[in-house]
């Protein structure tokens, strides 16, 4: 096995320039978005999540995207997790998004909210009846003493929800992250890397600049 340190690729497939960016972020990230979904990037949706808690302490973790439009981005979890308590008490967040296949990295800072109960709702009867099952059988985060306690749980579930719709728990639904800040990472050779930045002004128009890399 050779030196972590000597591990290292030369990013040479594509390059960015302010002019290819547009005016608004979001149209430009569902671009990417799609390029990086015709490539079959794997689990092009995952995104790391950072949170900040209670006592200024980060934490990060890979979420899935689940929707994304003019108002932000969208994913699903249990409110009573980790994730939700630090949410409860710091709004503020970051996601990102690594396509290396596309040597490609997006970064995006903004406020999250909780999206509409319809909204949960909608989402949730679309997943499978495990997935389902699975919200109601977890106690997200919480010190639990061995798996059997979660396969108990999810029996317990099974047998309660058997032959009837499963609802959405009320602990379980949307967030979005609402962004104020997008950075567009394209991976270039020599570490030269181009990194476009999007962020709101007072005026709560997008302001766009480069950055060094």
């Amino acid at each position: 096995m050779s030196s972590i340190a000597d591990i290292r690729k030369d990013y040479m497939q594509a390059t960015l320039d302010e002019a290819d960016l547009g005016e608004n972020p979001i149209v430009f990230f569902e671009k990417w978005f799609a390029q990086a979904d015709a490539a079959m990037v794997n689990e092009v949706n995952a995104m790391t999540l950072a949170t900040v808690d209670d006592q200024s302490k980060p934490h990060a973790r890979i979420v899935l995207l689940k929707a994304i439009d003019d108002k932000g981005f969208t994913f699903f979890t249990n409110y009573q997790s980790n994730k939700g308590k630090n949410l409860s008490v710091n709004p503020n967040a970051a996601l990102v998004f690594f396509w290396p296949e596309l040597e490609r990295q997006v970064r995006i800072e903004g406020l999250i909210e909780k999206v509409s109960k319809a909204e949960s709702d909608t989402y949730y009867l679309s997943r499978p009846r495990g997935s389902r099952l699975g919200a109601w059988a977890s106690p997200q985060s919480s010190i639990i003493e061995n798996r059997a306690v979660l396969e108990a749980k999810e029996k317990e579930f099974l047998e309660h929800f058997d032959g009837k719709e499963i609802h959405r728990p009320e602990h379980w639904g949307g967030y979005r992250l609402k962004p104020n800040r997008v950075e567009f990472w394209q991976g270039r050779s020599s570490r030269l890397h181009d990194r476009i930045c999007f962020e709101l002004d007072t005026t709560n128009q997008w302001q766009k600049f480069r950055l060094a890399p």
